[in-house]
C-alpha cells in the first residue's frame, strides 16, 4: 500500500501521542521533501521534529515533476507541503493521501486522489481494533480542545462512526 502524508496529520498525531498508528496501519508512509522540511525546520515544531527524525517508517521522497508542482501551486495557491504531497501521490499512484486542509483535500479529490485525514486515521485504527472506542473518543476530544480547527459537525460524525 502506498500512502503519502501532508504535514498537519503528522503533527496532529504526534500531539495526541499516536504517530505510531501510521506505522501500524500502513507500514511506511511517504512524505515529500517540503513536508519533511516543514516538520523539521519550523521552530514551533521542535519537539515534533525529533519524533519525525526518529520515525523510520516516514520515508522522504523527492517530487520528480517540478513543472506540475509549479503549475499546481500557481493555480491552487496551496503551500509547498500540500502541493508536493498531491503531486507525489499522483507520481507514486498512491492508495491514499493523508491531508487535513480543506482546500488541499478538494484539489486532491478533483485530481482523483483518494484522501483521508487525521480523523479518518483514528476511525480506521478503531475499526481495525488498534484503539478502543473510549480511546478514540478521548483522542477526538483532545483534537477538539487543541488549536486544530475541526467543526463540531465533523466531530459528531466521527463519534457516530465509532458506535
Amino acid at each position: 500500500m502506498i500512502v503519502i502524508s501532508d504535514t498537519t496529520p503528522i503533527i496532529t498525531l504526534i500531539k495526541i501521542n499516536r504517530i505510531d498508528l501510521l506505522e501500524k496501519l500502513f507500514g511506511e508512509v511517504f512524505i515529500p521533501e517540503a513536508v519533511f522540511r516543514e516538520l523539521t525546520t519550523n521552530t514551533a515544531f521542535a519537539d515534533e521534529a525529533e519524533i519525525v527524525k526518529a520515525s523510520s517508517f516516514l520515508k522522504v521522497k523527492t517530487v520528480q515533476n517540478q513543472q506540475s508542482l509549479s503549475i499546481l501551486q500557481a493555480v491552487s495557491g496551496l503551500d509547498d507541503g500540500e502541493s508536493e504531497a498531491i503531486i507525489l501521490a499522483g507520481e507514486l499512484g498512491s492508495d491514499a493521501l493523508i491531508i487535513d486542509e480543506r482546500k488541499g483535500r478538494k484539489v486532491a479529490q478533483k485530481l482523483g486522489i483518494t484522501i483521508t485525514g487525521t480523523i479518518g486515521i483514528l476511525i480506521q485504527a478503531h475499526n481495525e481494533n488498534m484503539i478502543s472506542t473510549e480511546n478514540a473518543k478521548l483522542y477526538l476530544e483532545q483534537l477538539k480542545n487543541s488549536n486544530i480547527r475541526l467543526s463540531e459537525a465533523l466531530i459528531q460524525e466521527a463519534l457516530s462512526m465509532l458506535l
